[in-house]
């Protein structure tokens, strides 16, 4: 089961539920919040502006199509875009066999540090940096080129085992580095919040 939506995924959830019954309005709105992360994911496989631009439309064509058949207990709206962007660019590109080791199960960390809008964006980034260059090499590769393990063995020079391994651990790292930078985040908030509740409570009495 999916994690409690965010404020802004149950916004989505709504449009999305809006396009199925036929509102031409929703889809405007969910195509100027994810836009332009769709844009540049797009641009980040095919390279090309204008191809980019025709992936976009038709990704949000196909979205307002299948609207009835998104289930928000399987995932987050941007992810469900995002998913169908990619396998498209992938597919222009020639190269959609995506691996069967990856799969789309990291594809949204990936996908939120090309969006400096997101709100999550700052500890995907913190979770990012705490990557090597080795682990992050291999998830871009998988991911944002759509090669399989062995594909990638052969274009980085090392073993299969090790990709796959690298892959894994890069996955563990950016899923726990996202948690700590969660909890820590929201320890800062409560800290705050008590700051500022006894500061207003020394006000009233003063």
């Amino acid at each position: 089961m999916a994690a409690d939506p965010l404020p802004d995924d149950a916004d989505d959830e709504v449009l999305v539920a809006a396009m199925a019954a036929g509102d031409r309005a929703a889809l405007a709105t969910l195509y100027e919040r994810h836009g332009s992360l769709l844009l540049g994911l797009a641009l980040r496989i095919v390279r090309e502006k204008r191809e980019a631009e025709d992936l976009l439309h038709d990704v949000f064509l196909e979205a307002w199509r299948t609207a009835k058949d998104f289930d928000p207990e399987r995932g987050r709206v941007r992810t469900w875009l995002a998913i169908r962007m990619r396998s498209r660019a992938l597919d222009l590109q020639k190269s959609a066999r995506v691996s069967r080791n990856t799969g789309d199960g990291g594809l949204e960390l990936l996908v939120d540090d090309a969006e400096g809008a997101s709100p999550d964006h700052s500890r995907i980034r913190s979770a990012l940096a705490e990557l090597g260059s080795d682990q992050r090499r291999v998830l871009e590769l998988a991911y944002f080129e759509g090669l399989t393990c062995t594909e990638i063995a052969k274009r980085v020079e090392i073993p299969v085992g090790t990709v796959k391994s690298r892959i894994a651990a890069g996955l563990d790292r950016l899923r726990s580095g996202l948690v700590d930078a969660g909890a820590r985040a929201g320890q800062t908030t409560r800290t705050t919040r008590t700051a500022q509740t006894a500061q207003t409570d020394r006000t009233e009495k003063a």
